[in-house]
């Protein structure tokens, strides 16, 4: 059985924290809480925007949760200063032990597609510009569905777009609400616990499997799946 691997973007294979030192020209000491609550901010918008079928891209997303934040924390940025915050994120890096876990899972046969709420075009400069595009046979985004994470249409348009049954498709994310709307749409998945002090949403849905490191993806998941044939 070919196992089908949808990894997520954000946060997953790269680190979205790693605009923190530009924010350090605007917001100082305040660096490292503008890039958390301009995450939380992003996610949260892309929610309410799924929620209220009022789609809007996610760079349009991040755009809007960037000018909340700044206000928020009373930070002035002018337009080119936006504009090159903005620019930050098509160059994000990857995780340290992404690439070897890639290199990993293709070696043990593993389909790798990059699953985003991204757009296809942002996510494909965004991984080219990280050195990892190349380990993905596709990008699969949700804004071909006009929706976002976690809406059961868009693990459904995965599979669709990947060729793949829940069977043998495992969603792969640090993104607890990520791994909790894949398995309520009948896949598999691994969350990518990066820091012992992450937690997983108490929703009495847990994850197929939880690894700390990505080098440890491949190995976990195809122990996983050998037990349950």
């Amino acid at each position: 059985m070919t196992i089908t691997l949808a990894i997520d973007v954000y946060g997953t294979l790269i680190d979205t924290q790693g605009v923190t030192a530009a924010l350090e020209k605007y917001a100082g000491n305040s660096a490292k809480e503008f890039s958390q609550r301009w995450r939380e901010k992003q996610l949260e918008y892309s929610f309410r925007r799924g929620l209220m079928q009022c789609y809007e891209s996610f760079d349009i997303c991040t755009s809007n949760a960037l000018d909340y934040t700044s206000a928020y924390l009373n930070v002035s940025l002018s337009k080119n200063d936006k504009d090159y915050l903005m620019g930050q994120y098509k160059i994000l890096p990857a995780f340290a032990d992404v690439e070897k876990g890639l290199i990993l899972a293709k070696e043990s046969g593993c389909r790798l597609f990059a699953f985003s709420n991204g757009k296809g075009d942002a996510v494909d400069l965004l991984l080219k510009n990280a050195g990892i595009r190349d380990y993905f046979i596709d990008i699969v985004s949700v804004d071909e569905m006009k929706s976002f994470k976690p809406n059961p249409g868009v693990y459904s348009h995965f599979l669709r777009r990947a060729g793949a049954t829940g069977a043998n498709a495992w969603l792969i994310s640090s993104n607890p609400f990520d791994v909790i709307g894949a398995i309520s749409s009948g896949m598999s998945a691994a969350w990518v616990k990066r820091s012992p002090e992450a937690l997983f949403d108490p929703w009495g849905i847990a994850p197929t499997l939880t690894i700390n490191s990505f080098e440890n993806l491949a190995e976990r998941i195809i122990q996983v799946s050998h037990k349950s044939l």
